[in-house]
């Protein structure tokens, strides 16, 4: 069964933008994903072919409607709950600011 992620001979996703984008990041949040994604394949947390496979399962929906790095950091984080690693939810709860005075330094 093809996922939402192989469009392979799929029509109607219009043409596609073959301009050359120089930048490999677009927003700082993007480039920490992607250190972040290597500091955990790094000490083993998961693999690439788990986190291919992370990234291919999101719904189809959330997929479409996500950028390359926000299905990155979708897949990171379902990873870090299937490993136990996170609670189940527990990047949805609201976390407190922490005061200046607070900071790990």
């Amino acid at each position: 069964m093809a996922r939402i992620n192989d469009v392979g001979g799929v029509q109607g996703f219009g043409p596609i933008d073959t301009t050359d984008d120089t930048e490999p990041f677009h927003a700082d949040w993007e480039a920490r994903v992607v250190g972040l994604l290597n500091a955990l394949r790094a000490q083993g947390v998961f693999n690439t072919n788990e986190f291919r496979e992370a990234i291919e399962s999101m719904p189809p929906a959330e997929y479409l409607a996500a950028s390359y790095y926000e299905r990155w950091f979708t897949a990171i984080c379902t990873l870090l709950e299937r490993k136990g690693v996170l609670a189940p939810g527990e990047l949805d709860e609201p976390t407190e600011q922490a005061e200046p005075d607070d900071r790990v330094r």
